[in-house]
């Protein structure tokens, strides 16, 4: 008898770059899926990724891989324009602020859910966003303007409580993943923001992480805060792990598989 070797066949995980325009502003995001389980006759819940305020890197890359390989298509959106990242704080709070309080901010994230969304591959009804940091924040305004999204994740995200006028436009159900002692975050925005939800009687929920500080997820943020001198961000591996399961949970809930 011969003994056959069956070597294991994988799927392609396929990335591509993507270059769109909002308001004159020239852009490139990162559209990633898995061949085998997704294709345009096999649509798939579709996650908008948004990037920290250093911009469009590697991170936020690796995290739109990392749902492709769940199944999912990923399309890390950019906001700050092509090629434009940084590894300054400065630059990046300068990048960043032009969109804080503003209606630019839900509107450019608006321009890379359409690009997710037109990619053919998504199931227009089971479409979320995910955002870190700025990225965190800019999901909330997005969800605010009355984007379709089934839900959005905030991992360690500054808050923007919800304005009353927005709520009836609100769809979104709410996670947020906060560091515990992050300390760009106060009690105080914790309160507004946890008070305005309720106030909307949106569906959320608010996970601490004991010891996480700000960035708990990036693996290269002890690294950035010894070469900027930029204090409160820190990689914590528990607090990291933890939240993507949280994540992969809550959108079990908003994207139950069907029963056999």
């Amino acid at each position: 008898m011969v003994a056959a070797c069956v070597l294991p066949t994988y799927a392609k995980l396929v990335r591509k770059p993507v270059v769109y325009e909002h308001s004159g502003v020239k852009l490139e995001g990162f559209l990633a899926y898995d061949d085998e389980k997704v294709s345009l006759d096999k649509k798939a819940p579709g996650v908008l990724v948004v990037h920290e305020w250093w911009g469009l890197n590697s991170f936020s890359r690796g995290r739109a891989e990392a749902l492709a390989k769940l199944g999912y298509v990923a399309f890390a959106l950019d906001m700050y324009g092509q090629g434009v990242s940084t590894e300054d704080p400065k630059r990046a709070g300068e990048l960043a602020s032009q969109f804080y309080g503003k209606p630019l901010m839900a509107e450019r994230a608006r321009a890379g859910l359409t690009q997710l969304v037109q990619s053919g591959l998504v199931d227009e009804t089971k479409v979320a966003a995910i955002g870190f940091c700025f990225g965190g924040a800019t999901c909330q305004a997005l969800a605010y303007s009355g984007a379709p999204l089934a839900g959005i994740v905030s991992f360690h995200g500054s808050l923007i409580p919800l304005p009353a006028a927005a709520a009836p436009a609100m769809r979104a159900k709410v996670l947020v993943l906060h560091g515990a002692v992050d300390p760009f975050i106060k009690a105080e925005d914790i309160q507004a923001f946890s008070r305005s939800l309720d106030e909307a009687r949106i569906d959320y929920q608010f996970v601490s992480y004991s010891g996480a500080v700000h960035a708990f997820t990036n693996p290269g943020a002890d690294k950035l805060a010894a070469a900027t001198g930029l204090k409160g961000i820190g990689y914590n591996e528990p607090a990291a792990r933890r939240s993507w399961l949280q994540m992969r949970a809550f959108f079990s809930e908003l994207f139950p598989k069907p029963k056999a």
